[in-house]
């Protein structure tokens, strides 16, 4: 059942709301199809074809509430007739033939994911619901991705879909013309899914292969599709550089290795290379923006013979122009370990506790970690204790959390 709601969760619901016209209907039609999955295939054994299996179920308890909707719109007349599929027209087990937009976007996930990043909704909720519906990333992470608390983001999820219900917004393709203008929110989307793949914010590991994986796809797709964007091209290209490193970012026993204890010579050669390909082709477009930007630092990483011979001075540099078109706190903060190998842990700290003071990076855990980082440089360990405490009451992922400790434990005193 973990693998079938793993691998099949995305097309089912697609195919589902293309029945249904409603997200939300799908998404409700498609979770009862898994609960009857649990009772027949716990009896029967698990079929040959559980996707089909899983798709045919939920269609049909669209098409139920579709019918029950007619109905009911039948003997109320005065309302206004709702954008929507007609049920009699669709049999349970057919699928619909692509239309040519559909055929335009390939891809089934990706589909899914430019529909649901639609323009009547705020920025932030097209990529959360979208995170949250497509992606099954848990309200939790998604809360953590958005630096605020799990409580918020579930209030802000459910008004999006109540939006949506409102205001009558169907389950529909956008067309090519309408493509570039769900973009960055289809670049988000991809990037945060990454995000909390290659660092998971919550469990036991430190790496979510699934999440990750499943980002790839989508950016590899993403390039497929619309080439001739920058921005893709350095998504793609950020995404590569990054993973190179994944098979290093544990030890044998799932302990987390900082960049500098890391085996480079593991790295993902392969990868590397076609990021920084990458990274080339959309720096020289002169159009480059965050993603290809952050993909330039990462492929400096990527290429340093170690971590002390890395490019610093570079990497500062290409810091602040990502901050200057970018003016995220998380941007500052990690600017600030540049600063640290460039200038010093002195004036990094000092940024780092300007930092502090602003109240959107109150939960960030990153933020005490690099401070305690710097000040156990400095060798002001009382202080460096404190702040990897802070740090670790901040964070839920246990690989992370045995890292801190770890840093923590030779700075408190000996009995």
């Amino acid at each position: 059942m973990v693998e079938a709601h793993r691998r099949e969760w995305v097309f089912v619901l697609a195919a589902t709301a293309r029945v249904a016209g409603d997200l939300d209907l799908a998404e409700e039609c498609v979770q009862e199809a898994y609960v009857a999955a649990l009772g027949t295939w716990t009896r029967d054994g698990v079929p040959d074809k559980p996707g089909a299996w899983l798709t045919a179920i939920a269609r049909r308890r669209a098409l139920d509430v579709l019918r029950r909707r007619q109905v009911l719109r039948t003997k109320l007349p005065l309302l206004v007739e709702p954008e929507a599929v007609e049920p009699e027209a669709v049999e349970p087990e057919t699928v619909e033939p692509e239309t040519p937009d559909e055929v335009a976007v390939p891809d089934d996930r990706l589909r899914l994911v430019f529909t649901c990043c639609h323009p009547a909704l705020a920025r932030e909720a097209q990529v959360a619901l979208t995170l949250r519906l497509v992606c099954g990333v848990s309200t939790l992470d998604i809360a953590r991705a958005f630096l605020v608390s799990e409580s918020t983001m579930a209030a802000r999820l459910t008004r999006a879909k109540k939006k949506i219900s409102a205001a009558r917004i169907p389950y529909r393709v956008p067309d090519s013309a309408e493509l570039p203008e769900r973009l960055d929110a289809v670049l988000t989307v991809v990037h945060l899914l990454f995000t909390t793949g290659h660092t998971a914010p919550t469990g036991g590991d430190l790496v979510r292969a699934d999440l990750v994986d499943r980002a790839l796809h989508l950016a590899r797709m993403l390039r497929e599709l619309m080439p001739q964007e920058p921005e893709v091209g350095g998504l793609l290209a950020l995404l590569l550089l990054t993973d190179a490193r994944r098979a290093t970012r544990t030890d044998d026993q799932g302990r987390l290795l900082r960049l500098e204890d890391q085996d480079r010579s593991r790295w993902d050669r392969s990868a590397i290379g076609t990021g920084h390909g990458l990274v080339v082709e959309a720096l020289r477009t002169g159009r480059a923006g965050r993603y290809a930007l952050q993909a330039a630092i990462a492929s400096l990483h990527a290429h340093a013979p170690s971590y002390a011979a890395t490019d610093w001075p570079q990497i500062l540099r290409l810091y602040d122009a990502l901050l200057a078109r970018w003016p995220s706190p998380v941007v500052a903060l990690n600017r600030a370990v540049a600063v640290s190998m460039v200038q010093g842990p002195e004036s990094a700290l000092a940024e780092v506790d300007t930092l502090a003071r602003d109240p959107r990076l109150a939960g960030y855990h990153y933020l005490p970690a690099i401070r305690a980082d710097l000040l156990r440089r400095l060798n002001r360990p009382a202080e460096a204790a404190d702040a990897y405490r802070a740090a670790l009451a901040l964070t839920d992922n246990t690989a992370e959390r045995t890292h801190l400790t770890t840093m923590l434990t030779p700075l408190l005193p000996h009995p």
